[in-house]
């Protein structure tokens, strides 16, 4: 998929928005609950298109999905763009990591709260319009997240 494709759905969404005169909060004071929960939605918008090229099967996409998705997948991804994120994005995602929820089982402590902090870090890209940023993050994450498929 095309990141074009992507940049296309968010202007819809953002222009659907807008017109029923709703404005977008404020990225930096939002909850980081908040931002995982856009982050999530993102995040996984792009993994399901990006797998589309793979399957014309919903359930064979729709598992694959689901799982890259997992917190599991997203916490290994963070940890390895950690070195490659910006102050102001390792504030975020400092943020998104100490952010207290409960905790599934599929996941430890440390991989749902690094989870999170990843989808917070997309979801605060996504709302200050860091498309350029975003792109780069979520293809490497994706990247990250495939090659760990390989190996399992």
């Amino acid at each position: 998929m095309k990141f074009e494709q992507y940049k296309l759905v968010k202007e819809h969404a953002l222009a659907a928005v807008q017109a029923a005169g709703v404005s977008l909060p404020e990225a930096g004071s939002m909850n980081p609950v908040l931002l995982a929960y856009v982050g999530d939605v993102v995040f996984s918008l792009y993994v399901r298109l990006r797998f589309l090229a793979a399957s014309s099967h919903v359930r064979v996409i729709h598992d694959l999905s689901s799982k890259a998705v997992s917190a599991v997948y997203q916490a290994r991804a963070l940890t390895a763009l950690m070195d490659t994120l910006n102050e102001q994005e390792l504030a975020v995602v400092k943020r998104g990591r100490n952010t207290k929820s409960s905790v599934p089982k599929s996941a430890s402590v440390h991989e749902y709260r690094m989870s999170t902090a990843f989808e917070a870090l997309i979801g605060w890209l996504f709302l200050n319009n860091e498309d350029e940023r975003l792109e780069k993050i979520m293809e490497q994450a994706f990247n990250i997240i495939i090659d760990d498929f390989k190996t399992k």
